[in-house]
């Protein structure tokens, strides 16, 4: 306990926590009135399992029932809490702690990047092959998995009216003109594309690595009678060939893997037209590069990696891109992951009977370290716009906002199917 207790008494200054450790003792941190947010440890192991590397060992602590949040706390309360003291000290404070384990991880989180043609389809199908009922249960009715856009007040713009104001978003800065030809590479469960189609009537090719992703795309597209315009392939980026007018990558990025940056970017300039634009949407760091930590890789998306923005800029444009508008989205992510936080809590015993406790713990471990990341951390969504000529754009960014503006009248946000006071209003 004493390696914990150290790295409690340096970090936690602002609130109150307890710790009871799994031999009873008690352990108080912090200073103020506040009601102290109260932990049990119920294994020996389990305070050093944390210490040594608590951005891993307190997320499998977590899992396995070695940390237990007292109520009315939960494990989002805590890591909110924790990450809010150390914030100051950046990612060092929750990273792998001591030489040889901070090399060891290094050497670790290097290998993973490393993404060829098999791996990343095995990594694709490890995050995305899940039960689709698992998605339903809290990502939003279009089931967009990447940051919503809160263009007002989070706490009464619902997370349907965020998605899809991201896609109009997106939509506007890819500068489409009716009947393009359009690839979406990553294409998740398909409504971005199809939202392509429905606004510009533009030809869309989705692809995508993760077999039920794609059949479930290929059965939305059947559904709209658009399945002729709006293709969708169990296929590589890196297979992909013809001719485009734009590409969008939207949560693709983080999933390629830093030596496969100068593939990426060559293989697209490839593929886009000359006059042509690239949107990329992607997890990034607002300092300097850094590498992926280990619960997320090892749990969540194995090969994946969220780049600085100089990875992205310097590489692209070995490739000849040229990067003609960059915006960091700030918050918006932590607000997103709150919302799929809250449902995922929502449906606790649906989650605990398609998998088990363990998963339903690591579900939660995973979204709410996530949001802090994007709340307390430096992580952003960078919004990217490339071109290889600089004429392919108009000269001033108010073609952006008008045509989002446009976007947006046309379209009513759909409410979520599962929402408690639907339900309540039908009964």
């Amino acid at each position: 306990m004493w390696l914990l207790d150290k790295f409690l008494k340096q970090g936690i200054r602002n609130g109150r926590l307890t710790v009871t450790s799994h031999d009873g003792k008690q352990f108080e941190y912090g200073t103020g009135d506040a009601e102290p947010i109260r932990i049990r440890l119920t294994d020996k192991r389990a305070a050093h399992h944390i210490a040594r590397y608590p951005q891993l060992g307190a997320g499998e602590a977590f899992m396995w029932g070695w940390l237990v949040v007292e109520p009315p706390h939960d494990i989002r309360d805590l890591l909110l809490f924790v990450t809010a003291n150390t914030k100051s000290q950046g990612d060092a404070a929750i990273q792998a702690q001591g030489t040889l384990r901070k090399v060891g991880d290094r050497l670790l989180a290097m290998a993973d990047s490393v993404n060829p043609r098999g791996k990343a389809a095995k990594n694709a199908a490890h995050t995305y092959n899940l039960t689709r009922r698992l998605y339903e249960l809290f990502l939003d009715e279009d089931r967009q998995y990447t940051m919503a856009y809160y263009r007002s007040d989070p706490e009464t713009t619902s997370l349907e009216q965020a998605q899809l104001d991201k896609k109009a978003h997106l939509a506007a800065k890819m500068h489409i003109e009716p009947g393009m030809k359009v690839l979406d590479i990553g294409c998740g469960w398909g409504g971005f594309a199809l939202y392509l189609h429905r606004h510009y009537g533009c030809e869309v090719l989705g692809v995508a690595l993760a077999e039920d992703q794609i059949a479930f795309c290929r059965e939305r597209a059947k559904a709209e009678g658009v399945a002729d315009k709006v293709r969708f392939e169990l296929m590589d980026y890196r297979d992909v060939t013809g001719e485009f007018d734009r590409i969008s990558s939207v949560g693709l990025l983080e999933h390629v893997g830093t030596p496969h940056y100068p593939q990426f970017y060559a293989h697209t300039a490839r593929l886009l037209k000359p006059d042509g634009v690239m949107i990329s949407h992607c997890c990034g760091r607002a300092g300097p590069p850094g590498r992926t930590d280990a619960f997320t890789r090892k749990y969540i998306f194995p090969g994946g990696y969220i780049p600085a923005l100089s990875e992205l800029v310097s590489e692209s444009e070995k490739a000849g891109w040229q990067v003609m508008d960059v915006e960091a989205m700030r918050f918006h992510y932590s607000h997103t992951l709150e919302e799929w936080y809250n449902r995922t809590v929502m449906h606790r015993d649906e989650i605990v009977g398609l998998y088990d406790e363990q998963f339903y713990r690591m579900w939660l471990f995973y979204l709410a370290g996530a949001e802090q990341a994007f709340r307390n951390g430096s992580l952003v969504n960078w919004q990217l716009i490339y071109v290889k000529d600089r004429t392919a754009i108009p000269m001033t960014r108010e073609w952006i906002e008008e045509e989002s503006a446009r976007l947006r009248a046309g379209d009513v946000a759909p409410q979520w199917h599962l929402d408690p006071a639907l339900r309540e209003a039908a009964e």
